[in-house]
């Protein structure tokens, strides 16, 4: 990574000599250099350290964007040496974090070298990291992997201006905040509307929905042992969606309401991907008497995947959506 800089980079450090501690640079590499981040709230300032040398990328707020980017289409920005610009800086001792994030940085080391990119095109492809359980088959999203490269980059050395077609900076990694973790444990019971017969169940802050669920699998008919009533998921029958919610407490005086209410405000919108019958997107009901007139619908979804945008993922080969319990009167 950074070898294209090489050759010119060199002869640079070269004109300033080593006689006061400064380095030499045979390469500038920075392949097996993790990226770090002044602050992960922001990410506003990304870079790379090694022992006397330093990369630098700031971007402003919200540019590593949480969402994958489709294939052969990056997010790219323009560097104007204003909020988008890249550094490479060497030092006549051991640099640190100190050295790059701190508002008032330590005197030493010094900057011995600075080169600074004029112009260019930053290319930022993500991809999402997640996390499979081994058991239930079921994966979260656990983080995003955004890789980095720069091309048609100009950059100034010793006053000369020096073009490569392309300098890869290399991957950062983000993680996805507590806040923005998606919550699919239940807490409420399964409930069903009268008139339009959505499934819901929810907790404090989201909650999943069955729209249009086919009849024949709600029904006050107990189901032989080991032989659930099943159906698949669609866009229409038997839609599934996963919602998140923001600026307030779902309650069961949410649902069922038309026009929706306006709070709590709907934050995102998960979709179920269509099922395919015997093999994914399948919704399975299980109905059992409890007491006479009263019948114990288990709903399990298997094999069911879940997308945002270029987000997804899978809720494992058995997941319990819950209970729901109707009556004949």
């Amino acid at each position: 990574m950074m070898r294209k800089f090489a050759s010119l980079l060199l002869f640079a450090l070269l004109l300033n000599g080593c006689d006061d501690g400064d380095i030499t640079v045979d390469t500038i590499d920075f392949t097996e250099v993790t990226a770090a981040s002044c602050n992960p709230e922001t990410n506003e300032l990304i870079y790379k350290l090694k022992s006397q040398e330093a990369l630098l990328l700031q971007m402003p707020d919200g540019t590593l964007e949480n969402e994958p980017t489709p294939v052969d289409k990056p997010r790219t920005f323009s560097i104007n040496n204003n909020n988008f610009r890249l550094f490479y800086r060497s030092y006549d001792g051991a640099v640190a974090a100190t050295n790059i994030c701190d508002l008032i940085p330590p005197t030493t080391p010094k900057i011995i070298d600075e080169w600074y990119a004029k112009s260019g095109t930053i290319e930022i492809r993500t991809t999402v990291q997640t996390t499979l359980n081994e058991t239930t088959g079921a994966t979260t999203i656990s983080g995003y992997t955004h890789n980095i490269v720069i091309t048609n980059l100009t950059y100034s050395v010793e006053s000369l201006d020096v073009t490569q077609p392309e300098v890869v900076f290399g991957d950062f990694k983000t993680t996805v905040d507590s806040e923005d973790r998606l919550n699919l444990t239940f807490t409420k019971p399964v409930g069903q509307c009268p008139a339009i017969k959505q499934i819901y169940v929810y907790n404090e802050s989201s909650a999943m929905t069955i729209d249009n669920i086919d009849p024949l699998l709600i029904q006050n008919v107990a189901t032989p042992a080991n032989q659930p009533r099943t159906s698949v998921l669609g866009a229409t029958t038997n839609k599934l969606l996963y919602k998140v919610y923001t600026g307030g407490v779902l309650s069961d005086s949410y649902f069922c309401k038309s026009p929706v209410p306006a709070t709590p405000l709907l934050k995102e919108t998960w979709a179920a991907v269509n099922g395919v019958a015997n093999e994914s997107g399948i919704i399975e009901v299980t109905t059992t008497t409890d007491v006479p007139g009263t019948f114990k619908h288990t709903i399990r979804l298997r094999n069911t995947f879940l997308v945002k945008g270029n987000n997804k993922f899978n809720l494992g080969t058995s997941y319990l959506l819950g209970e729901l319990y109707t009556t004949t009167n």
